[in-house]
């Protein structure tokens, strides 16, 4: 018996092993600057070896439903009707008395039409007194804008600043838009203009950070984001995008040059609450130099560590995965019931006990099976070395089981990289974490960014008491009725 898992064993890494060999022979990137002959003999040798082991293969078949076809009536039921064309049968136009309409059929076609630059004419009229004519000409005061002196309204400001951060679009093709409409905007006056934007924008953004902060739960999690420092000459230098958002609230992002744990404990300086995290110790540092914190751990990292191990050994990881699987199910169901925080406590003291006990015996055992640096045996040790933080859920009721909603709120900004590559300069940094917050807290409440800035940057500058900021946070915002949106 003993003999036999130590076939399959090595059964399954030889596999990957000529995997990663045929990626590399046959595959492009990195694959071509390596000796061709040499993998391929390399190859040959790995495959000998597989053809001598004889052992049972096991495969699941993966059934997946079909998606709901949608027509495209109901696709397009929402586009607004700009224009209405009627037509009629040539016979009746010839001789219209003839013929009496008896019913109608209806179609339709959808046409774009594309975004254009417009100017809106402001006049101030000048006027001086009748009577004294001592007295200065009196003017009306111009409208207060986000930038001043400037011709860029609110609407465009916000065209901008959506079109990089949300459709990921960076300047220079921005730029190469307005010159096929015969305008020509810089690239550095967009640079500057989403820099006044962004700082219009900040006294909103450290409202948002200090609420997240007496919000009492937290969802952290940290990206990397290539820039250009003038220090290092020739080449770019890696910054960090850290991420602190609340399920159903904002999200709130922070640029800082480095990934060291001194910066969460900067980050979160003076929070009480829950903080959950990845495995990322920078989090549990946090937590034990603060008493009021409690960390929680994410399910979601230790089940993708079972799920990498499915192709090694799929019926011991299948096993493991089954019992994370009733967590979750356990979850949705409460979640349908609308359960509140103390009775999801409740519930999950009790209703999750066997399954966690079941789960940890069964992880130590595995751990003793299988070889330490084998996929499974790496899991199995996260889950153990994570237990503790992961089976803290079960004393609270606030707490999602895993931190996915704050791995997508980071989604943006990694499909944004790949379009604009790095940032400019780290002092820039700061403004895009600014406007990702704004962005990112906008699309989580169901508001388009879009009408949010434009609305925004409109009223700020003409706020008198800055201090009142509730009917602008994107969690309470609505739309004036009637805005003038310079």
């Amino acid at each position: 018996m003993q003999r036999i898992q130590s076939l399959e064993e090595e059964l399954v890494q030889l596999r990957l092993q000529m995997a990663w060999l045929k990626k590399k022979v046959f595959g492009g990137g990195q694959g071509e600057s390596l000796d061709k002959a040499q993998l391929t003999l390399a190859l040959g040798i790995l495959e000998q070896r597989v053809a001598a082991i004889s052992v049972q293969k096991i495969c699941y078949e993966r059934v997946q439903q079909e998606a709901k076809r949608v027509s495209a009536p109901e696709r397009f039921e929402k586009l607004p009707v700009k224009e209405t064309i009627e037509l009629t049968p040539d016979e009746v136009k010839a001789d219209p008395d003839l013929y009496e309409k008896i019913g109608e059929e209806r179609t339709f076609e959808v046409d774009i039409v594309l975004p254009q630059l417009v100017k809106r004419e402001i006049i101030r009229g000048k006027y001086r007194h009748r009577l004294d004519r001592s007295r200065p000409p009196v003017v009306a005061a111009a409208p207060a804008r986000a930038v001043s002196g400037g011709y860029a309204s609110a609407g465009l400001l916000a065209w901008v600043m959506v079109a990089k951060y949300v459709e990921h679009l960076p300047l220079y093709r921005q730029e190469k838009q307005w010159a096929r409409q015969g305008v020509r905007i810089a690239r550095q006056t967009m640079v500057d203009w989403v820099a006044q934007s962004a700082t219009w924008l900040e006294i909103i953004y450290r409202e948002m950070y200090r609420r997240l902060l007496a919000g009492g739960y937290l969802q952290c999690d940290e990206t990397p984001i290539r820039c250009q420092d003038p220090d290092v000459a020739g080449k770019t230098v890696q910054g960090w995008l850290w991420v602190l958002g609340r399920p159903k609230g904002d999200v709130v992002f922070h640029w800082r040059m480095s990934r060291e744990h001194v910066h969460a404990l900067e980050l979160l300086r003076g929070y009480k609450g829950l903080l959950q995290s990845d495995g990322y110790p920078a989090y549990e540092n946090a937590a034990t130099e603060n008493p009021g914190m409690v960390h929680l751990g994410c399910w979601a990292h230790a089940r993708r560590h079972f799920t990498q191990a499915l192709e090694e050994s799929p019926v011991r990881a299948g096993f493991i995965l089954r019992l994370i699987g009733s967590l979750y199910h356990l979850e949705r169901t409460w979640d349908d019931q609308n359960c509140g925080p103390a009775l999801r406590a409740a519930r999950r003291g009790s209703h999750f006990a066997l399954t966690l006990r079941l789960l940890k015996r069964s992880a130590f055992k595995l751990r003793e099976l299988v070889r330490p640096k084998s996929a499974l045996g790496e899991a199995c040790t996260y889950l153990l070395n994570h237990w503790t933080v992961l089976v803290a859920h079960c004393d609270h009721g606030r707490s999602r089981l895993d931190n996915n909603l704050i791995e997508n709120a980071i989604r943006p900004s990694a499909i944004g990289k790949k379009n604009w590559m790095f940032i400019g300069h780290p002092e820039a940094g700061d403004r895009s974490a600014i406007i990702y917050s704004i962005v990112v807290s906008c699309q989580r409440h169901g508001i388009d960014p879009f009408a949010y800035i434009k609305d925004v940057l409109t009223r700020l500058p003409r706020m008198t008491n800055q201090d009142k900021l509730d009917d602008l946070l994107p969690s309470s915002w609505k739309p004036l009725s009637q805005s003038y949106a310079m």
